[in-house]
């Protein structure tokens, strides 16, 4: 993919899916908006984005885990 080197590079906003600008010139890139940068970072706070575990394994800082 050629593209000129004045041609800024656009990428799919991880909120909504918009094409935003990956440049210097967007304060919130890869987002399009602050809008949806804020979405991400409240979903970040609410603890929305979790990976799951395999069922039947202890956690890490589970107190009564013994080594």
């Amino acid at each position: 993919m050629n593209t000129p080197a004045s041609a800024p590079r656009k990428v799919p906003c991880p909120t909504c899916g918009k094409p935003s600008i990956y440049a210097p010139s967007n304060p919130w890139r890869p987002f399009c908006s602050e809008r949806c940068r804020s979405v991400d970072l409240g979903a970040w706070a609410s603890e929305s984005y979790r990976v799951p575990s395999p069922p039947g394994q202890p956690d890490d800082d589970d107190p009564d885990k013994q080594h």
